[in-house]
């Protein structure tokens, strides 16, 4: 993704709306260039095309949410890709920073990718390596794959590192989650003897959802802005899960 592209989802976010040629005239471009970025931005999920205009995705899409913050998440994404090596097998689960992730891992062919969520899928859909998506029950508001069938096929692989989103983290209640069924995947992931790795933004910090995320086994790391303060870094670092700020 090209700096033109960031400056479109940046006014398509912000605006709701933006015609192709106003479009046109903020980036210096001619049209014919900015129905090709719109192109490759609506086959990603950050916005929509309509007739002579790009929109905002439904505010409960996957592509909406990668667009708040996105720069922190899109920053965040960059350094977690850097995290995986050559030839090693790792898990996504879902959220939209985890998107930006698969997003920026798609170029590569030297590693197996696990997921549970078929809009990442979608998005590694032109790799040239292999990607594992795993059964279950299709959840159409996360579009992801949840229930037993989906931990029974956790339990039977294996991976170097899994990436998981959170919606919450406070010192009283540790990680947690809006929606039980995702969390039961999450907790399955959690059993397994691999690195896992919180990727999420600093916002989600100082937030309590009802469902317990790994209440008994800890995250390994967790990868997140500079933003986050200084009393939850320590929080953290006390509970023996390393921090890394981008």
């Amino acid at each position: 993704m090209n700096a033109r592209h960031q400056q479109i989802i940046q006014l398509v976010s912000e605006r709701g709306s933006v015609s192709v040629n106003e479009l046109a005239l903020t980036t210096g471009v001619s049209e014919v260039t900015v129905r090709q970025d719109l192109n490759v931005l609506e086959k990603g999920g950050f916005l929509r095309r309509v007739h002579g205009s790009a929109v905002t995705p439904e505010s409960d899409d996957v592509g909406a949410r990668m667009q708040t913050r996105f720069a922190v998440k899109k920053r965040l994404a960059e350094y977690a890709a850097s995290l995986v090596k050559t030839g090693e097998t790792v898990f996504i689960e879902g959220g939209s920073t985890n998107a930006l992730l698969a997003r920026e891992l798609s170029v590569r062919d030297d590693i197996t990718i696990i997921t549970v969520s078929h809009y990442i899928a979608g998005l590694l859909r032109e790799k040239g390596g292999d990607v594992i998506i795993l059964g279950g029950l299709f959840q159409r508001s996360s579009e992801s794959v949840v229930g037993p069938l989906t931990r029974l096929c956790i339990q039977h692989l294996n991976f170097h590192k899994a990436f998981i989103g959170i919606d919450g983290w406070d010192a009283a209640t540790g990680f947690t989650g809006r929606d039980m069924l995702r969390c039961d995947v999450v907790n399955a992931i959690m059993e397994k003897q691999t690195h896992t790795i919180a990727l999420t933004d600093s916002s989600k910090f100082g937030q309590i959802h009802p469902y317990s995320l790994a209440p008994f086994q800890p995250f390994k790391q967790v990868v997140t802005d500079a933003e986050l303060g200084a009393e939850y870094q320590q929080a953290l670092s006390d509970r023996g899960i390393y921090v890394s700020l981008v």
